[in-house]
């Protein structure tokens, strides 16, 4: 089982930005994916999260602090999750990190439900 978050990078107040978590090794239609970020000095948070085939099929999730913002979306015929980011804020800074919900995101933001990781992307927000 292999993910990797790609996209990070530096954007501007009010920016957008696309995140891509590519997976292999896994029946990736059937799990859930979920971004969480890092921020310096904070705990892990969960982002978003979209579940698959074995779950509700494309449900997806939010924490209050992005919905309206971002977007989560997949191509399953890539094996890839996007994060879209639109009106981004300094406090979206952080390392942002995809992982496998093997239960479709049904106990989604809990961090220890996901079950691999991939590196992170850092991507910071300043002008």
């Amino acid at each position: 089982v292999q993910l990797q978050a790609f996209g990070g990078g530096l954007v501007q107040p009010e920016g957008s930005l696309r995140l891509s978590c590519a997976a292999s090794g896994f029946a990736f239609d059937k799990n859930g994916i979920g971004w969480f970020r890092q921020a310096p000095g904070r705990e892990r948070e969960g982002v978003s999260c979209i579940s698959g085939s074995d779950g509700s099929d494309g449900s997806t999730y939010y924490t209050d602090s992005v919905k309206g913002r971002f977007t989560i979306s997949r191509d399953n015929g890539k094996n890839t999750v996007y994060l879209q980011m639109n009106s981004l804020k300094s406090e979206d800074t952080a390392i942002y990190y995809c992982g496998r919900s093997p239960d479709s995101c049904s106990k989604w933001p809990d961090y220890f439900e996901m079950d691999y990781w991939g590196k992170g992307t850092q991507f910071t927000v300043s002008s």
